[in-house]
């Protein structure tokens, strides 16, 4: 059932999907984070301990993006769901009368 949504259950859901998408934002920013150290590190130590870290940053940063990409799309997912049930309580109130 498609139901109408009235102008404050309409904002509330563009709130959540602005939620959702600067969440994504902070780990995409975190991730660039974790990357440039991972690769500005090598300049900073020796050869061989800067190896092992700058592999470690990287690999933190490729987790910490794909974190954030499957959180987004399991959010996202649950935002569309949720929007064909705000307005059920619009119907039982309109079959008591």
């Amino acid at each position: 059932m498609d139901k109408d949504l009235i102008l404050r259950e309409r904002l509330s859901v563009q709130r959540t999907i602005l939620a959702n998408q600067t969440t994504f934002l902070a780990f995409l920013r975190t991730s660039m984070y974790f990357l440039v150290a991972g690769v500005s590190i090598n300049s900073l130590m020796d050869i061989r301990e800067g190896l092992f870290i700058e592999v470690a940053f990287i690999a933190v940063s490729a987790f910490l993006l794909i974190i954030g990409i499957i959180n987004f799309y399991i959010h996202k997912r649950k935002i569309k769901e949720s929007e064909k049930h705000i307005g059920d309580y619009k119907m039982e109130f309109l079959d008591e009368e």
